[in-house]
Parts: structure tokens; C-alpha cells; sequence
């Protein structure tokens, strides 16, 4: 179970806290899940190697900020992941994704709310001007929860080829803080 201390953004529903290398067991578990993989380019199963790899030369290199979405009526029960990638400090930009990996947890307001505490986190505290996202354009659920935080399409982007040779649509979007 999370610590409340733990916690660094709290919201009603849920909670975000940063991720740590004890996670890597639930995230792998999480990225394997047929649902969630089906939402990302890169389809294969993923391994404690590849996750490891990615906090040593992602997260511990600050080229990634990656939260753990805990929610607030489960004693912070670990629900999902979100995070900010390819950090550019002086561009003032990353790019946000998230899974909700946890079936049960699905459907239950959870993306809607940590996608407004997460893009206030990048404008406040990474000092961000610019938040892009990419979605496959059947991911329906996912587009309302980035528009209904401020994203706006700005571009198509057809075909895209994921890992396991598949094409799919996608769209661009992104998100800008006025300062």
C-alpha cells in the first residue's frame, strides 16, 4: 500500500506519486495487459529488463517524470501510470501519456482527473509551455479526457506503423499554457 506522505499531487478521486524502481514488477505487469498495449505503438511484451532500462536512462536522466495514479478510496491502491517523456528543458515541452492498468479501474473518471492534476504538474512545476500527445483515433474515451483537459487535434497522423506490424490512425494534440 502507498504511504500518504507518499503523495505529491492529491485530487478526489485520486492521487499521484512519483514512481520508483519498486514499481517495476506492477508497471511490467500493467504494459503487458492486452488493453493497454493495445493503446501504444510499441506492442511487444515488456520486461523488467526494458523497464529497468527505461528509469536508468529515462527517468534518472530526467528525460522522463513518470507518476504512479493511486486511488483515493482504496487506501491508494496503485491503479495506473502517467508520465511526461523526452523532456525538453530549454523548448520548454514533453509529451504525456498514460494507461490505466488496472481492469476494474477503468471507466471510473480516473484519466479525466489525472490529466488535469498532471498538465497543472508540467505547467507549475516543470515549468512546461507545451504539452503534445499522440492517440489512435479509435481510442474515443481517451481524446474526450485530453479535450475536456484543454488539448486541441493539430494534426492527422494515418498509418502509423506499431511494433507488431499493425497500422493504425492516430492524431497529434497538444496543449499550450499561456504565462
Amino acid at each position: 500500500m502507498t504511504d500518504e506522505k507518499e503523495i505529491l499531487i492529491k485530487g478526489d478521486k485520486v492521487s499521484l506519486r512519483l514512481m520508483t524502481d519498486d514499481d517495476t514488477d506492477l508497471i511490467v505487469s500493467w504494459r503487458n495487459n492486452e488493453r493497454v498495449r493495445g493503446n501504444f505503438v510499441y506492442r511487444e511484451k515488456f520486461s523488467r529488463s526494458t523497464h529497468v532500462r527505461w528509469i536508468e536512462e529515462k527517468v534518472k536522466t530526467g528525460k522522463v517524470v513518470q507518476f504512479i495514479i493511486c486511488e483515493n478510496d482504496s487506501d491508494y491502491r496503485p491503479v495506473g501510470s502517467v508520465y511526461f517523456r523526452d523532456i525538453d528543458r530549454e523548448k520548454r515541452c514533453a509529451e504525456y501519456g498514460i494507461f490505466i492498468g488496472e481492469d476494474d479501474a477503468v471507466g471510473k473518471g480516473y484519466g479525466n482527473e489525472t490529466v488535469i492534476l498532471a498538465v497543472n504538474y508540467a505547467k507549475e512545476h516543470l515549468e512546461l509551455d507545451e504539452v503534445i500527445l499522440r492517440a489512435f483515433v479509435y481510442n474515443t474515451a481517451a481524446i474526450s479526457s485530453y479535450e475536456y483537459a484543454g488539448f486541441v487535434k493539430v494534426k492527422d497522423l494515418p498509418a502509423v506503423e506499431c511494433s507488431d506490424g499493425q497500422k493504425n490512425d492516430m492524431i497529434l494534440m497538444k496543449k499550450t499554457f499561456l504565462r
